[in-house]
Order: C-alpha cells, then structure tokens, then sequence
C-alpha cells in the first residue's frame, strides 16, 4: 500500500501546530498564575497540562511512525523537513510553510518554557533568602560562628539582644 506523504505530513502537522497553540496559552497562564502566586489555578492547570503531554506525545510517536516507514521506502528519514523536501508534492502543498510555522512555535514554546522556569528559580531564591533573613534574626553575621558557638535563641520565639 503506498503512503499518501503529503496528507501524512499535513495531517501530522495539524495536529502539532494545534497541541503547540494550546501549549503556549497554558504556558501564558501559568506565567500569570506564578507571577501572582494563584496556588489553586496553578493546580487547576495541570489536567491540560498532562493532555498536552500525552497529545505531544502522540504527535512524536506519529513522526516516529511516518520517518520509519521513509526509511522502509528508502527516503531521507533523519527530519520531517529533510522527508518533505525529498519528496514531490503538489504545487499547492504548503508542508514546507507548515513545518516552518511549527518550527518557529517550537521555539516560542522553549522561550516560553525558560521564562517560566526562571520565574520559579528567581522565587525559590528570593523565598530561600527570605528563610535566612529569619532563620538569622537579619543578622550579617553567620549562623554558625567560626569558633564553633552557636546562637541558641530563636527570633521568631525570643527577642533579639
């Protein structure tokens, strides 16, 4: 049975660029919700997010399946891109276009993945930060003095001398 490549890729590429869309909604609004720390829409958010892990996930296996079966028929099977520029498609095909709209969300998903994970680092320290300043009554001096004493009063408990 011979593959019909240019609906294969268009119906492949479709569905990316629409897991890729949604992916980069949610990713927007988890930025929102982390950056006004709204802990109960964040959880909210994690049923789409694992939808759109096991939709990505299908898209993989999808490719994986179609550049298996290019090795099979013995076409370039290493890129989606290398497979569509290899092959005949019609005047009107727009699969290079497509792959290049999905490369390009491909990024904008990763730009949109680090900003969010450098949001939660820049909290995590400034949180860690705001620990010490506690745990140290503000003190510049360390918690564990060189000579090996320790300040046994607790600020939160004690006052500070």
């Amino acid at each position: 049975m011979r593959i019909d490549w240019e609906h294969e890729l268009t119906d492949l590429l479709n569905g990316l660029s629409g897991v890729q869309t949604e992916l980069l909604e949610v990713l927007g609004e988890k930025r929102r919700h982390l950056v006004t720390s709204d802990v109960a829409a964040l959880a909210a958010l994690q049923p789409r997010e694992q939808d759109l892990l096991e939709r990505l996930e299908s898209c993989h296996d999808r490719r994986r399946a179609l550049l298996d079966r290019a090795a099979d028929e013995g076409l370039p099977n290493n890129s989606v891109r290398q497979l569509a520029s290899s092959l005949d498609l019609s005047e009107q095909s727009d699969v290079g276009q497509r792959i290049d709209e999905a490369a390009g969300r491909a990024r904008l998903v990763q730009h949109q993945s680090l900003t969010n994970w450098v949001l939660v680092q820049r909290t995590l320290i400034h949180l860690s930060q705001m620990l010490e300043i506690i745990a140290t009554g503000g003190r510049l001096k360390p918690t564990y003095g060189a000579d090996g004493r320790t300040d046994a009063g607790g600020t939160l408990v004690d006052q500070a001398a």
